[in-house]
């Protein structure tokens, strides 16, 4: 699944143009290198992303197309 799609899926953030953007900007970054938007996310990657002075790293844990918002949570881990 694409970076910008999962981290939607995910909710770490709540629009795919809001993660398609933040990856432009290189505030994304996968197993410590900038991602772009279409990279392919799998179980085990370590994501970091800068919300201004704040660094959230969460690990994926799985990778689904849709899940329901109470168990989004469950597709990572809060590293932080």
């Amino acid at each position: 699944m694409r970076l910008d799609k999962y981290l939607k899926v995910s909710r770490i953030i709540k629009r795919r143009t809001v993660a398609n953007e933040a990856c432009d900007a290189g505030r994304v970054s996968v197993n410590g290198k900038p991602a772009k938007a279409g990279l392919e996310i799998k179980a085990g990657d370590i994501i970091e992303i800068k919300f201004g002075n704040n660094i959230t790293k969460v690990e994926v844990l799985s990778v689904k197309e849709q899940v329901k918002k109470d168990e989004a949570s469950a597709l990572y881990k809060s590293l932080e």
